[in-house]
């Protein structure tokens, strides 16, 4: 079945939609999930949340802006570290906070602030050659292990820690320039 195949089935409402995206990019979504949340139940609870918001926010879907891939890792990736954020450690979830906390808003200077620091940081991302750039991905928005990321490329995790730091002080360079 082919991607476009998919997302026409759960654009229609077919209930065989997320069987389909189960089936063809469960293992994905999976791969994202994995690193980011430990416990097996809260894996496949993820699983669920991810399938219900592909069916929600389907039409929020415009290849013409991403990939349907890219699309899909972003939401399972999303979804995993808002079950990681609701969850502590020991498995119960987090309390209320009482209301006379100050808000957590940043007020407006610090919102135009950080929207500047995060652009420059797109802009030093970008000048990265793709596999630098894929290293980065990996590491800091999906979250994946040294280790992980070392048995993938067939390499050691030392090698992938040294071109991780190389990349961070290029980075820096690029951000203080």
């Amino acid at each position: 079945m082919r991607e476009r195949d998919v997302i026409e089935l759960i654009k229609s409402r077919d209930e065989g939609g997320v069987s389909a995206l189960l089936t063809h990019y469960g293992p994905l979504m999976r791969y994202v999930i994995g690193p980011i949340l430990t416990s097996e139940a809260d894996r496949e609870e993820c699983m669920s949340e991810c399938c219900m918001k592909v069916w929600d926010k389907i039409d929020s879907y415009d290849a013409a802006r991403g990939s349907w891939t890219a699309w899909l890792t972003a939401i399972a990736r999303n979804a995993a570290l808002n079950r990681a954020g609701a969850v502590r450690a020991d498995g119960s979830a987090l309390d209320e906070l009482p209301e006379s906390l100050p808000s957590p808003e940043p007020t407006p200077e610090d919102a135009v602030l950080e929207r500047e620091r995060l652009e420059a940081l797109r802009r030093a991302i970008a000048g990265l050659n793709s596999g630098e750039r894929a290293l980065v991905f990996r590491k800091y928005y999906y979250f994946q292990s040294t280790a992980q990321i070392a048995a993938e490329l067939g390499t050691t995790q030392r090698a992938v820690e040294g071109r991780l730091h190389r990349i961070r002080k290029k980075l820096r360079r690029k951000l203080e320039a």
